[in-house]
């Protein structure tokens, strides 16, 4: 094996800049030269035992596979294009506003200050959807206490929050 290997690593030698200058040539930039050039020689090595050799030499295969693979890559990029081409686009993408942002932070905060068991309970439960059942198996809770735990973690929330959703004023006697 490192007698070929060794072998291998004359031919890169020896071709190498003959089948990047022929690469150069047939793609758009040195980067996607780069590319069809490596795999030129990576299917020389993979396809070693089967390649043609032309009176003594490998570079009539080598600049062959690269031609079939600098169009392989040309016609894989138009694909590509394409498909960007005709994915439906939004005039405009807005980040989040201010008083989101401000939200946002404030919840985080509030979160924080809640026990961490609460704060995960509150997480699976009313962010990720999970049943308190399985919010509370997870914590290692038993479904009573994972009840109790979140309906204080939300009253708490609730109060500290109030002023971002009116409807949470009113809904301080609901729980889920």
């Amino acid at each position: 094996m490192q007698r070929e290997g060794d072998a291998f690593a004359q031919l890169f030698d020896l071709h190498q800049n003959r089948v990047f200058s022929r690469a150069v040539g047939l793609t758009e930039n040195a980067h996607d030269a780069e590319d069809v050039t490596a795999a030129a020689f990576f299917e020389l090595w993979r396809k070693r035992r089967s390649v043609r050799v032309v009176d003594g030499s490998v570079l009539p295969w080598l600049l062959v596979t690269t031609v079939n693979l600098a169009r392989n890559r040309r016609r894989s990029t138009m694909r590509y294009e394409k498909l960007l081409r005709a994915a439906p686009r939004h005039e405009c993408v807005e980040g989040p506003d201010a008083e989101s942002i401000e939200t946002r932070r404030r919840l985080t905060e509030s979160l924080a200050r809640l026990a961490p068991v609460d704060g995960a309970l509150f997480v699976l439960t009313s962010v990720e959807g999970y049943p308190i059942t399985e919010a509370a198996e997870a914590l290692g809770l038993r479904p009573a206490t994972a009840r109790v735990r979140l309906h204080r973690a939300r009253a708490r929330l609730r109060t500290e929050l109030h002023d971002l959703d009116p409807r949470l004023r009113f809904a301080e006697g609901t729980s889920r």
